[in-house]
């Protein structure tokens, strides 16, 4: 704990009186003396700064981008700001000749630097805004993802809002009643943890939704059984359309002065002013997107993760931290449950299962059955391929058109589910097959929506707009084109002509819908931005299963699968009429797995395969890019483990490389410090080209 030698006092930039001054402890300021001592000093004189009489030495956490500097820093706290720097408020420090943001982590009586210590220039604000279990939270997360200190915390702590702040806190909310198990009682180990999470006690569970399950309300009955007990609540889920079902649920059983939500979308005065209400006590449950995870609650008892395939729950900032390892660590260290939940089970819950550490709660299948939709492939029987032969190469096969216009005369609504967005996003020869570039710059060419006769089919680049009226393969000279991958609002083109009198409603990237209406319509969306249809979906078409299982990732089966089984449990029970089409092959294991409604069984196909070759999440596993020189340079100076390996470098685009480094589970500890200890030389020698360093990424190929 100490003031890095090479930072300049705060009072250096001036020069020193000239004549016959003796400086004792101090700098000389215009003829005046600062005593840097503690408590002492032969008087005071005007101007003079003193360090405040009992436990004068503040512990600061200071904003610096530099590895080798992820430590606290002393400093001494002023007499004029003795009241005010309390532990765990934002304070501004002088650092290396800059006044720089900082969080003081505690007050010591004395400090083990034998130098001059400065003084903190201004308390920001005294809201303990950094409680000491977030401080060992953010702390565990730097170390475990191989971060700094500062960096988590910039994630964890809601930006200030110096209005909100000097508002009067609401008054807490009494504890709700404990809600009815009667939701959890289509699985048989349901009530048995609403129990556990009632009476206190830490356990932890991977929960698989049924079909067609009313998720946003049983996952507001566990979070009001925890309220009921005097506990708090976290809720994390991707986006803002669930924290609104979620919230909205959790409002209506356990009233609104207990409940906050915490996302994004909401501007910073409110977000604000809903995270200082989870601080100071005032909400027991909080619901919230990915940085709601670190949210300050009150005595935690319960931690809930939806769907914790979904990339947004991986943080895109540094460190980069996955919502599910941070509850997981914030439960373990807090002695509160932790429930993994979800449609769809990903490896790393699977392995949660398998190793024992969390039972899983699914229901029987015979409710699962008659809950579920009636699946279908294309092509899954030989009647069906005798009926429509070219079924396997239509993208849109009879069985599907039938399954639409069966749902709408029926008066439901159909799901259409497309794996891109646009119009024709991507475009290849129609004779070699090579992707169509760009003249001017190399990118991809594709065909905008038509804005009339003069826009009509004209291929257009993706990444400079430019039109080619005249394109040319530069592989084989052919001039005609071919979709690669056919958009959402192609999709929705075609189908208004093929159902001329049913309404076609779009949901996608540039407006998302959070609900549709019990009326025949035709929904075009893309995944995740599936709308909620009242009564349910009267079916679902899943297109393009080629684009979603065709992607070069580790993930790829897993995540098809669980986009499909999203979008799936939107639909009717087949007793009510529901039925799914996916246009995929009938004998791959993701689709195998959707028409039995079995993602456990899938979960646990791709965690065998993954620990057969050495994956996560059966290993640790780091991905190290840069420049080839730095990277070549940073494996050099890696000191792994006995246990540690390194695959690659590999190419990563035209200029970069990348390489994987990975070590088995009970050595990933150790990696971690490797990949710390390593980023701390290169930041301490300032080398130009930095490295990215990743702790369990999503996508490692």
């Amino acid at each position: 704990m100490d003031n890095s030698t090479a930072v300049k006092g705060p009072f250096q930039a001036l020069s020193a009186p000239k004549g016959p001054f003796t400086a004792v402890g101090g700098n000389p300021v215009g003829g005046f003396w600062y005593d840097f001592g503690v408590g002492g000093g032969r008087g005071t004189r005007r101007g003079e700064v003193r360090a405040a009489a009992t436990l004068p030495v503040g512990r600061v956490c200071v904003d610096v981008p530099l590895a080798h500097l992820d430590r606290a820093f002393d400093y001494l706290v002023p007499e004029t700001l003795d009241e005010a720097a309390v532990p765990g408020c934002r304070v501004r420090v002088r650092f290396a000749g800059q006044q720089l943001d900082g969080y003081l982590l505690e007050r010591v009586a004395e400090s083990d630097f034998s130098g001059k210590m400065m003084f903190l220039s201004k308390v920001v604000s005294s809201e303990p805004v950094l409680t000491p279990e977030l401080a060992t939270l953010a702390r565990s997360v730097a170390d475990r993802y191989a971060g700094t200190l500062f960096d988590v915390l910039r994630l964890a702590i809601a930006p200030r809002h110096a209005r909100v702040e000097a508002e009067e806190p609401p008054e807490p909310g009494a504890p709700p009643a404990a809600p009815d198990p009667d939701g959890w009682r289509d699985y048989p180990r349901g009530p048995a943890f609403l129990g556990a999470v009632r009476a206190g006690r830490a356990a932890n569970a991977v929960w698989q939704a049924r079909p067609g399950e009313d998720w946003p309300a049983r996952l507001a009955e566990l979070a009001a059984t925890a309220a009921a007990a005097d506990r708090g609540a976290v809720l994390v889920v991707p986006d803002y359309r669930d924290v609104a079902r979620v919230h909205a649920a959790c409002v209506a059983l356990a009233g609104a002065d207990t409940c906050v939500a915490l996302s994004a979308d909401a501007g910073p005065a409110k977000r604000y002013r809903a995270w200082l209400r989870v601080l100071r006590g005032g909400a027991r449950i909080v619901v919230g997107t990915r940085a709601s995870a670190f949210a300050p609650v009150h005595r935690p008892g319960l931690f809930v993760v939806w769907d914790d395939g979904d990339d947004l729950h991986a943080d895109p900032h540094a460190p980069y931290p996955h919502v599910r390892d941070v509850l997981i660590q914030r439960a373990h260290a807090a002695g509160a449950s932790v429930v993994v939940a979800g449609f769809a089970r990903t490896a790393e819950a699977q392995l949660l299962v398998e190793s024992g550490w969390a039972p899983e709660i699914v229901a029987t299948r015979d409710r699962v059955r008659a809950t579920a939709p009636r699946v279908a492939a294309v092509g899954e029987t030989d009647f069906e391929l005798a009926r429509d032969p070219a079924a396997r190469a239509a993208r849109i096969p009879s069985v599907a058109f039938e399954a639409a216009r069966a749902a709408l005369q029926a008066g439901a609504p159909v799901l259409v589910q497309v794996p891109r967005s646009g119009y024709v996003p991507l475009l290849a020869c129609q004779q070699c097959r090579s992707p169509a570039r760009c003249r001017r710059c190399a990118g991809p060419l594709g065909l905008p929506p038509s804005q009339g006769a003069a826009t009509a089919h004209v291929p257009t680049c993706r990444w400079c707009g430019a039109a080619d009226v005249a394109y040319r393969c530069s592989t084989c000279g052919a001039r005609r084109l071919r979709a690669t991958v056919v958009g959402a609002k192609r999709t929705a083109e075609e189908l208004g002509r093929a159902f001329a009198d049913v309404p076609v409603i779009g949901s996608g990237a540039t407006e998302v819908l959070a609900d549709v209406p019990a009326r025949p319509a035709l929904v075009v969306a893309t995944p995740g931005a599936e709308p909620v249809a009242a009564g349910g979906y009267g079916a679902a078409l899943l297109l393009d299963g080629w684009a979603l299982l065709g992607r070069a990732d580790l993930r790829t089966a897993e995540e098809a699968l669980r986009r499909w089984l999203t979008a799936a449990a939107l639909v009717r029970p087949a007793a009510d009429g529901g039925r799914v089409v996916v246009m995929a092959e009938s004998s791959l294991a993701p689709v195998q797995a959707l028409v039995r409604w079995d993602p456990v069984w899938h979960a646990g196909q791709e965690l065998a395969a993954r620990t057969e070759l050495g994956f996560p999440p059966a290993v640790r596993m780091a991905t190290a890019d840069g420049t080839p020189d730095a990277v070549a340079a940073f494996l050099d100076e890696l000191t792994l483990p006995p246990s540690g390996e390194i695959l690659g470098p590999v190419p990563l685009g035209t200029d970069k490389e990348r390489a994987l480094i990975r070590a088995p589970r009970a050595d990933g500890r150790a990696l971690a410090a490797a990949l710390a200890a390593a980023q701390s030389v290169r930041s301490a020698r300032k080398e130009p080209d930095p490295i990215r360093v990743r702790l369990d990424p999503l996508d490692l190929v």
